[in-house]
C-alpha cells in the first residue's frame, strides 16, 4: 500500500464502529510478520525502538533521526498501517513541527504527541505534566506542519494517572476542541473514568494499556474506543527467543539439534524469497 492507502485504512477504522488491537512491531521483520497474521494496525512505541535501535530503556535517549529511520524501515517492508509513539515530539513545538515532516516521509499512518514532561528533568524523578496550554500549542503546530491532510495526530495524556480526573477532562475538552484527529489516554484503570471521558469529548479514543475491567473490545467499542494496545510483549519474547538459542549453542548444543528454531519455509515466507526469485528471473534474466 502507498502512505496515502495507509491513511485511508486507518482513517477507516477510526470511523469505525469496533475496537481493533493494533500488533507491537519493532523492526521489518516483525511488521511483516503483522501483515501475513492480518493485524489492522501496527504499533511502533518509542520504548520499543529504543530496545531495537539502542539496546537501551525507554528513557528518551533515542533521536527522532533515529526514530523515524525505523519507522521508515518498518513502513517499507510492507507492514500494516503504521502507528507511531512520538514521545513529546523531541522537544518544543518548533521540534513538533519537524516530528512530523520526518515521520510524515517515513509513511507512518498516524502518531502521538504527548503532554508528558520530557525527557525526565533533574529533582525528584516525579512524573509531571506540561502546562495545558504548552500542549495545545504542540498539537496546534503538529498539525500545522502536515502536508498530508489524512495524516493522523493523536493528543497524548497520561493527566487520569498523574494529575487526576478533573485536570484530565480538561486536556481532553482543549484537545478535542483544538483539531486533533484522536484522544490518547494512558492511566484509565475503570470504566468509570473512561466513560466520563468519552461523554466529554467527541474524537475517537485509543488506549495505551487495559486493565482487566477494559478488557473487553465490545465495551471499549461503545465507549468510542476505536485503538486499544495490549503492551509491546513481541519484542521481548523475539529476545528471549535469541538468548535461548544463543545459550545454547554457547552450551555445546550443534546447530542441528537446537530448539526453538523455525522450519526453513518460515523464513522464506517472510523474506518474500519467491517475489525476489521472481524479480531475479524477470529483471537479471535467469534464476537464482
Amino acid at each position: 500500500m502507498s502512505a496515502g492507502e495507509r491513511r485511508a485504512q486507518l482513517r477507516a477504522i477510526l470511523a469505525g464502529d469496533v475496537c481493533v488491537h493494533p500488533a507491537s512491531v519493532h523492526d521489518a521483520m516483525a511488521g511483516r510478520i503483522a501483515a501475513d497474521l492480518g493485524f489492522e494496525l501496527g504499533m511502533l512505541a518509542g520504548s520499543t525502538a529504543s530496545l531495537a535501535v539502542l539496546g537501551a530503556p525507554d528513557l528518551i535517549v533515542l533521536t527522532l533521526t533515529e526514530f523515524a529511520e525505523q519507522a521508515r524501515r518498518i513502513t517499507r517492508a510492507g507492514a500494516p498501517p503504521l502507528l507511531c509513539d512520538a514521545d513529546h515530539g523531541y522537544g518544543n513545538a518548533l521540534n513538533v513541527m519537524r516530528t512530523v515532516q520526518e515521520l510524515e516521509t517515513a509513511g507512518v499512518a498516524g502518531f502521538s504527541l504527548e503532554d508528558t514532561e520530557l525527557p525526565r528533568p533533574f529533582g525528584d524523578g516525579a512524573t509531571r505534566l506540561i502546562s495545558l496550554a504548552e500542549g495545545l500549542g504542540k498539537i496546534k503546530a503538529g498539525l500545522a506542519a502536515r502536508e498530508d491532510a489524512s495524516l493522523v495526530i493523536m493528543a497524548r495524556t497520561g493527566a487520569v494517572g498523574i494529575t487526576g480526573m478533573t485536570d484530565a477532562l480538561e486536556r481532553a475538552r482543549a484537545y478535542d476542541a483544538c483539531g486533533a484527529d484522536v484522544l490518547f489516554f494512558t492511566g484509565i484503570t475503570e470504566r468509570a473514568q473512561l466513560e466520563a471521558l468519552s461523554a466529554a469529548t467527541t474524537l475517537p479514543i485509543m488506549l495505551g494499556g487495559l486493565s482487566p475491567a477494559l478488557a473487553d473490545k465490545v465495551y471499549l467499542a461503545s465507549q468510542r474506543v476505536r485503538i486499544a494496545l495490549q503492551g509491546h510483549q513481541p519484542i521481548a519474547a523475539s529476545m528471549a527467543a535469541v538468548h535461548a538459542t544463543l545459550k545454547q549453542l554457547r552450551d555445546g548444543v550443534a546447530p542441528g539439534q537446537l530448539t526453538g528454531v523455525p522450519p526453513a519455509d518460515f523464513m522464506k515466507r517472510i523474506t518474500r524469497e519467491a517475489d525476489y526469485a521472481q524479480w531475479t528471473q524477470d529483471y537479471l534474466g535467469s534464476k537464482p
